[in-house]
């Protein structure tokens, strides 16, 4: 049999083949002309994503998908394919097609992942886009996140639990791992996570450190306080690998690296972070508590906002330093709304200052760079004539960056556009060449009017005119009537019907003159503004220190607008161990009320003494997940530097808040809701501390009500006689629980009332010293929108439930029920069917059955009674 002939493939896809090779992993932009093309898989996911048209090329025999679009919808495109997840590699045209006979070169530019960006429009102001790796060490994790857009670059490590806490905080858009541990990540955080497996040698101590230092040109890491963190040290290598070979080299404003300092802020484990609805929510349009007091003016305000947010202090002195600032700001609301008027004309700095360094700057972000520097020295000067020390020193701190704004200023016409191609980018008067070679390009009408002039004096044709067109270049027009008077030295160039186009020697060299001026303009403006971005480099330093100085005044400005707007109170920090906060309010919820209706607040003291653990029973719905959290939120508000909702708050320091509230199934990591309730409550039990704030809500109730009080009471019994001694808020269901305050003196039961009008409830949502007595359970049903008849029968159990006083005997007292039920109806008791029926009832096991199986079961005997009764 012969030979299959082997197909030919064509220069371009053979170009693009081997390109292809070197970056499998990412979706390759092609340019053709004047689009990006993609090929095969890649084209099917650009189609899919983009929602662009898929079509087919012949590609020597072979048929092969083809998607594309023009190369200025670059900025429209990219993002859509970056935010679902895509490594894009852009790969450009090198070198001018017109100046080759051969294929165009081409080459990858630029590799774009979820966590390397400079785009705008992929990033988001007012959040980081953190590229990180997580390193599995030997008995430590280390964790590294760098956000190249703003420059900043932290690592640490620790346990599973730590790191694992610290993805919650930063929220990576991407991690790097190495690829023998894939299958420990997604066990240890999960498969939602966007992950890129790398080799087992990029994560080695020796090549770690050796990167860091070349990039930072040090000789050591002792200066950034890191130098003890091994494992913390291999993932920013692994970091800083993943910028290179993403073909991002230009790095100059990473210029420290600093150690997320675990010691100095209030641990919170992921379950808590996610339960307080700090900055993220699973329910569809929930509010968050950052989307309620985020006042921020600046992107980098927002940014530190969040981070403030997600590591509160613990250090007494500097939270004192943040309140002194608030309450100043407070004081003097005249002070507070100049400073934010000065703030709002301050553009991203952190990011634009990045783009400085990675030479990505457009002219006009040189100018919103000056203009955002200039707004700060008014802010400057506020600060500096504060009556606040804090205010004082940051007014001092911020740097006039004279030099550059005058630079700028100078250099930059205030009109200058997006791309420095457009031309119009160096203003008038910075440069004597191009101001010559501009008057020669764009006053050539003055020019082309004087020549007329001249020529129709010596030549006597009173209907001479100038014109130009892009194949004959300028020439001079001359109607037939007048064409015996054109000198000899015209060379024709073009004959019309009515007219007569000729050159002369002084418009063929004004031409060139003219054509010329245009590409030197173009180059020269280029040049000029590429040595300026080159110049401003020197200045990435002041200017990031600049940021974060103003990032700082923003949040503070931030907690002050938000005290003034919703009345929020100056808590008392302490080293006490104590907690007394009087008239609290849930800061989320108040604002979610109906128009009039008014937060009802709640008074609540915890101590190691007298009062550590409050066991709070109520209704569902009556407030009590709603007391928990807003305690802690309130420690967290207060210990970030801001002021709280509350008509008074003296906190002692906490170093730990733990919340286990709510069933939160974790069914995607095959585990069992109560299996998670489980493993988080073992978590808090096994890490409190004497400064520890414990929150539980409704412990126990994902298995059965013995189990469930059981395990409730014992977990109660542990924080009371742990020698720690946590202050704790238990919200439980279990009214059986109130018992253990006579025989634990540190217990103490509150309730959250309610009035009962007729066969109504109305719940009160006020904290009151005892236990309730009630679930009401059947009355929330009821709101809910549950069935008449399941209400009818849940009140008839109910009542016969009660009657019997004693738990052991509810068993029987359902099977009675169900009985009596059958007894009532008018069929034979003889009838084989009720024999089947009572045999039924007697096996069933009550201990093991959930409400929900016991209804359906009722209903399962309901349908064949009403079948036989057909019959």
């Amino acid at each position: 049999m012969a030979a299959k002939k082997s197909q030919k493939v064509t220069p371009l896809m053979k170009q693009y083949n081997s390109i292809k090779l070197k970056y499998p992993d990412a979706l390759l932009l092609f340019r053709v002309g004047d689009f990006y093309e993609t090929f095969g898989e890649d084209a099917v996911k650009a189609a899919r994503i983009l929602n662009i048209v898929l079509t087919n090329r012949n590609n020597g025999g072979e048929r092969t998908e083809l998607a594309g679009f023009p190369h200025h919808s670059l900025n429209t495109y990219l993002p859509k394919l970056v935010k679902a997840g895509q490594r894009v590699a852009i790969c450009d045209q090198l070198e001018d097609p017109k100046m080759t006979k051969t294929i165009v070169k081409r080459g990858v530019t630029e590799l774009v992942t979820p966590g390397v960006a400079m785009n705008d429009d992929i990033l988001q102001s007012k959040s980081n886009n953190f590229l990180c790796a997580v390193h599995f060490g030997k008995n430590l994790l280390g964790v590294s996140f760098l956000d190249v857009s703003t420059g900043e670059f932290l690592c640490a490590q620790g346990n599973r639990e730590y790191i694992d806490k610290l993805l919650q905080n930063f929220s990576p858009s991407e991690i790097l791992v190495q690829k023998k541990y894939k299958k420990d990540f997604s066990d240890s955080f999960g498969k939602e996570l966007h992950c890129f497996y790398l080799e087992d040698w990029i994560f080695k101590p020796d090549y770690a450190e050796e990167t860091l230092n070349a990039h930072f040109e040090t000789k050591s890491l002792k200066g950034f306080g890191i130098d003890h963190l091994e494992e913390g040290i291999i993932a920013s290598g692994a970091v800083l690998y993943y910028l290179s070979e993403t073909r991002h080299h230009r790095l100059q404003h990473i210029a420290s690296i600093s150690r997320i300092a675990e010691e100095e802020y209030v641990w919170m484990d992921r379950f808590t972070i996610r339960n307080l609805e700090l900055y993220h929510s699973n329910a569809v349009n929930a509010v968050t508590l950052l989307d309620v007091i985020d006042k921020t003016i600046s992107p980098m305000g927002g940014r530190l906002l969040k981070r403030w947010l997600a590591l509160p202090l613990k250090n007494e002195d500097a939270i004192r330093k943040r309140h002194d600032v608030v309450e100043h700001l407070m004081n003097h609301p005249e002070l507070l709304r100049e400073i934010q008027e000065h703030i709002g004309e301050i553009s991203d700095l952190e990011r634009l200052i990045s783009k400085v360094a990675t030479g990505k700057i457009s002219p006009r972000e040189v100018n919103q760079l000056k203009n955002s520097l200039n707004a700060i020295m008014p802010v400057k000067e506020l600060a500096m004539n504060a009556e606040n020390e804090a205010l004082k020193v940051l007014g001092e701190n911020l740097n006039p960056c004279e030099l550059l704004r005058k630079k700028i200023s100078e250099s930059i016409s205030e009109e200058a556009p997006v791309n420095v191609q457009k031309g119009n980018v160096i203003a008038k008067g910075f440069s004597k060449e191009l101001d010559e070679l501009r008057n020669i390009a764009f006053s050539g009408k003055d020019y082309l009017d004087e020549m007329i002039k001249r020529e129709t004096e010596a030549t006597g044709i009173s209907s001479l005119k100038i014109g130009n067109n892009n194949v004959y270049g300028y020439y001079i027009e001359v109607r037939n009537t007048h064409k015996d008077k054109v000198p000899d030295t015209w060379n024709r160039k073009q004959t019309l019907v009515n007219a007569e186009r000729y050159i002369t020697e002084e418009l063929k060299e004004y031409e060139s003159k003219i054509l010329g001026a245009e590409e030197k303009i173009l180059q020269l403006e280029q040049e000029l503004f590429g040595k300026l971005v080159s110049w401003m480099a020197d200045y990435i330093d002041p200017v990031q220190q600049n940021a974060k100085l103003i990032a700082r005044l923003d949040c503070l400005g931030s907690f002050a607008q938000q005290a003034q707007n919703e009345n929020y109170c100056r808590p008392g920090i302490s080293d006490s161990l104590s907690l007394e906060i009087e008239e609290a309010r849930h800061p989320v919820i108040e604002k979610q009320l109906p128009p009039g209706e008014i937060y009802v607040t709640n008074s609540l003291k915890l101590d190691r003494e007298e009062q550590q653990i409050i066991m709070i029973t109520g209704p569902n719905m009556s407030g009590k997940s709603a007391i928990l959290r807003q305690t802690a939120l309130i420690v967290l508000m207060a210990q970030m530097g801001s002021f709280v909702p509350a008509k008074s708050a003296e906190i002692g320091l906490v170093d730990k808040i733990f919340t286990r509230v709510g069933a939160s199934d974790n069914i995607s990591m095959g585990e069992s809701t109560f299996m998670v309730e489980m493993n988080e409550t073992a978590s808090i039990l096994n890490n409190i501390s004497k400064r520890s704030l414990v929150l539980l809500d409704e412990i126990g109730r994902g298995t059965s009500t013995y189990d469930g009080i059981s395990i409730a009471w014992a977990i109660s019994e542990f924080l009371h006689e742990h020698p720690a001694r946590p202050k704790t808020l238990f919200a439980t269901h279990y009214h059986e629980l109130n018992e253990m305050c006579e025989t634990f003196e540190r217990i103490k039961n509150f309730n959250v009332s309610v009035r009962e009008l007729k066969d109504k409830v109305l719940f009160l949502r006020k904290l009151v010293p005892g236990g309730s007595e009630h679930s009401f359970g059947i009355h929330v049903a009821k709101m809910a929108g549950m069935p008449q008849m399941v209400i009818q029968r849940a009140n008839k159990i109910l009542k016969k439930l009660e009657a019997s006083h004693h738990m052991e005997d509810s068993g029987k007292v359902m099977k009675q029920s169900a009985e009596d039920e059958l007894q009532l109806s008018f069929f034979n008791l003889d009838d084989p069917l009720l024999q089947d029926i009572k045999e039924e009832l007697i096996g069933i096991d009550i201990d093991t059955l959930t409400p929900v199986e016991a209804l359906m079961k009722l209903n399962e005997i309901k349908r064949k009674l009403v079948k036989s009764k057909q019959k």
